[in-house]
């Protein structure tokens, strides 16, 4: 028996931000360089995916699908050698989609420091089912205050993205309107 209240009939209950948290940890090698001799931004932002892709079919149950990244920053270069810890949490959750917040730390193999961070990210990315089609996701439980303010953090975030997408979309259709065909 529990002391957590039920959710309705036909209602999935809520997950704990815990339930899903993840890292991923990765030895930087000579493949996996740029021009420069430091990591790509590309691996990086691969490893990024991978966390979050995790954690956000971990905490929903099933397939998700990155439908966007933002706010992707580079703090730091990661030198080869440096051991990449990719920490991910579910941010948010809507009906289908979820915002993961992703950290990147890095231990720098030559330096008896902590690891500091080189990196963040938000992705949301959305549940589907078999057919490739939207299925609902457990509603994410904040469990301190952290994830308290990550979910509010998360919430202007949706705001910004819908009114983004919005404007852009009455732009194009007013250029349309006014025959201009780009």
């Amino acid at each position: 028996m529990t002391d957590q209240p039920q959710p309705p009939e036909g209602e999935i209950p809520g997950k704990p931000t815990s339930a899903s948290r993840t890292t991923l940890s990765h030895i930087m090698t000579g493949n996996d360089t740029n021009l420069l001799g430091t990591v790509h931004g590309g691996v990086i932002m691969k490893l990024v995916d991978d966390a979050a892709g995790a954690v956000a079919g971990r905490h929903s149950g099933g397939p998700a699908v990155t439908a966007s990244m933002d706010e992707m920053v580079f703090l730091e270069p990661v030198r080869v050698g440096d051991l990449v810890h990719v920490r991910a949490q579910v941010n948010w959750t809507g009906r289908s989609s979820m915002e993961v917040g992703v950290r990147v730390m890095a231990e720098r193999w030559n330096e008896s420091t902590p690891a500091q961070q080189v990196g963040s990210a938000y992705l949301v990315f959305a549940a589907v089912d078999e057919d490739g089609k939207p299925r609902r996701v457990p509603q994410v439980v904040p469990e301190t205050e952290r994830d308290k303010r990550r979910y509010q953090e998360a919430q202007i975030r949706r705001t910004h993205r819908l009114a983004r997408r919005r404007a852009i979309k009455e732009l194009r259709e007013q250029r349309v309107a006014e025959g201009i065909d780009d």
